[in-house]
């Protein structure tokens, strides 16, 4: 390996160079990269004696599991919330691993990659017109950011009780509200000995995936002083619905709670002007989940946890590193290895402050707006087909969509989500909605165009066909 390393430390440019031409061919094929590969047929070399060398190592990559790489990152992969990757958040990200820095403290000692992660939440907090109110430290996504929020609500609740659960243990008198939670807010539960089944399931209003906030209200303790805690949604999975913020919040007049929301894509309706009233009252929230690499298009993995610096005490109680000297007194300096789970913390930031910087506030509500455009252009050309039904109206970026009556005896929609897949035009998901199942298709990325729409809805028709005419 010695010989090899150096041999390749002299080679480096060359290595970087061949790397870079990689991407570059996948990049200006993706239009014609298939969306899906069925069960590839990987023959996996073993550990060699000799190391191969990077470009060697390569040259194996491209043979044996090149093919197998799909265009999850293309302008037809609306399967569950996939961003692509902008130009300036490639290079950002490939500048993060040429660094490798470990983002920890503000101090000055060590690294201070952690200055520029400040600077990049207080740009975040611009783009979504979030008070200052806020801080914010970057995870790895969804899972993380509403397992990190929720821990501090956690935190929250022992302190109303005058308990230190982070300290003594959990209890097991925590109460929490949901409607529509994600699943990775029930899997942060879990995490946390909440447990996922301790959520009392609010009822949604008719036709939505949105709280029926009065008949919350029916479910909330008698005690207007205990603690509970409201996790409420900013774009749900199916239908982006958005709970109503401003009636959960008025309920603080008459009881006590942390709201959560999770905003992991919805977040980016405050982009467009037309659509960030669905968060109004949002500033309000405790903490707030957003994924970046969802409709921020920069690459896996990337998201942040907003929460309000009045909680940072509760935070740091959450997450700290009381008994590791070497890493300084966390009550003496800022460092974000005791603000969220992780004590290593990759450079996530620069890709996001490349892609911030690069596009700004305009082109992200042109990204946005092009997203939510495309949408309702893709439902109104399903329904022309007469083959479907819209499940759900497009509130957002999403399209929910099934067989319509008429043909449900014709279609079998498993079959025909199988061969749109199959194909590899263009991949959606299946979904449940209304108790019925249902195709769902989220538009996110930044290369998605009118001409996607048509090459999908070529896909969809050519897999009808091929059910009603085998």
């Amino acid at each position: 390996m010695g010989t090899q390393l150096h041999e390749d430390l002299r080679q480096l440019p060359q290595i970087l160079q061949s790397a870079m031409q990689l991407g570059l061919q996948y990049l200006e094929g993706i239009d014609q990269r298939p969306t899906s590969v069925q069960h590839p047929n990987i023959v996996w070399p073993g550990l060699p004696l000799d190391g191969l060398g990077g470009a060697g190592a390569q040259q194996v990559f491209e043979k044996v599991f090149l093919p197998a790489i799909v265009a999850s990152s293309g302008p037809r992969y609306w399967g569950f919330v996939t961003g692509g990757t902008t130009p300036a958040a490639i290079a950002g990200d490939w500048l993060s691993a040429v660094f490798d820095q470990n983002t920890q403290s503000t101090t000055g000692t060590g690294d201070a990659s952690a200055l520029l992660e400040l600077q990049t939440v207080q740009l975040l907090l611009d783009l979504f017109g979030l008070p200052g109110h806020f801080m914010g430290a970057f995870v790895t996504g969804a899972t993380m950011a509403n397992f990190s929020g929720l821990a501090v609500a956690r935190q929250w609740v022992g302190q109303q009780l005058q308990y230190d659960i982070a300290r003594d243990g959990l209890r097991k008198d925590i109460k929490v509200f949901a409607g529509s939670p994600h699943s990775s807010s029930l899997k942060a539960l879990a995490m946390l000995g909440i447990g996922s089944k301790q959520v009392v399931s609010v009822p949604l209003l008719h036709g939505r995936e949105a709280m029926d906030t009065a008949a919350l209200q029916q479910l909330l303790p008698a005690d207007p002083s205990e603690p509970f805690i409201i996790i409420a949604s900013a774009g749900t999975v199916n239908t982006v619905d958005f709970d109503d913020f401003e009636a959960i919040l008025s309920l603080r007049k008459s009881y006590n709670f942390w709201l959560h929301i999770d905003a992991a894509f919805g977040a980016f309706a405050a982009c467009s002007p037309a659509h960030s009233r669905l968060l109004q009252g949002w500033e309000h929230a405790d903490s707030i989940t957003v994924d970046f690499h969802k409709w921020l298009n920069v690459p896996y993995d990337s998201a942040m946890i907003f929460t309000r610096k009045e909680h940072g005490r509760l935070q740091m109680q959450s997450f700290q590193n009381s008994s590791a000297p070497y890493l300084g007194n966390p009550e003496e300096q800022f460092s974000y290895l005791n603000f969220v789970p992780e004590n290593s913390r990759r450079f996530r930031a620069l890709p996001v402050w490349f892609t911030l910087m690069a596009y700004g506030k305009e082109g992200y509500r042109v990204l946005v707006e092009q997203s939510i455009a495309l949408a309702n252009d893709l439902a109104a050309v399903i329904v022309e087909t007469g083959y479907f039904h819209m499940a759900a109206p497009v509130r957002l970026n999403t399209v929910c969509f099934s067989v319509h009556p008429d043909y449900t005896e014709r279609i079998n929609q498993d079959k025909l989500l199988q061969y749109i897949n199959e194909e590899g035009k263009v991949f959606m998901t299946p979904t449940n909605y209304g108790g019925k199942p249902c195709i769902r298709a989220a538009l996110v990325n930044f290369r998605t165009n009118p001409e996607d729409i048509g090459i999908a809805i070529i896909s969809i028709k050519s897999a009808v066909q091929k059910i009603l005419h085998p």
